[in-house]
């Protein structure tokens, strides 16, 4: 072998040294970013997980705050059934104490007062509240039910609440039986 091909085949060698050195920075520097890669995803994929943990968390939070509103809603009307049967009678106790008042047997008024007074504090103990509604009032869509619409007996009384021909309920904030009206025109 001549100098010329020596020198030749050396700096080959050198050549191909560096190339070897230089694809083994790369190939270490891809292998770090493919690795950067994998603990990106990673992170990536642990960060939705967080999200859909914390989500669901606080999904469940609201249904236990919910449920236990509605429990407690639950309890506080769970009587709303016998009231809407027992205010019939109660109606029927008002309108029998304003016959025997007509009457004069104040033995049976003094003993239908007190059966009266005993069921409406029985009831009221239980959450039952009278809407006191008075004529002259104005009329309110939302809390009367209007039976009627009559001429207005004087100006000021139109729009407003005429005439009360049923008591309305409230069993603790709902409107169980709303009071019904005569309305003037």
């Amino acid at each position: 072998m001549s100098k010329k091909d020596m020198e030749q085949s050396k700096a080959e060698v050198e050549e191909q040294t560096a190339n070897e050195t230089i694809e083994t920075q790369e190939n270490t520097a891809s292998e770090e970013q493919m690795e950067l890669s994998v603990e990106e995803k990673l992170q990536i994929e642990l960060d939705k997980e967080k999200d859909k943990f914390l989500r669901l968390f606080a999904e469940f939070e609201n249904y236990k705050r919910r449920t236990a509103k509605e429990r407690i809603d639950n309890m506080k009307t769970a009587n709303k059934e016998v009231m809407l049967v027992m205010l019939p009678v109660l109606d029927d106790f008002d309108r029998a104490l304003v016959e025997i008042a007509k009457s004069e047997d104040k033995e049976v008024l003094k003993g239908v007062e007190l059966i009266h007074g005993k069921f409406k504090n029985t009831l009221q103990q239980k959450g039952l509240e009278l809407m006191e509604v008075i004529a002259g009032t104005t009329f309110d869509a939302e809390i009367h039910d209007a039976i009627t619409q009559i001429p207005a007996p004087t100006e000021d009384l139109k729009g407003k609440i005429v005439d009360v021909i049923e008591k309305g309920y409230k069993l603790g904030d709902k409107v169980i039986r709303h009071p019904k009206v005569v309305v003037g025109q």
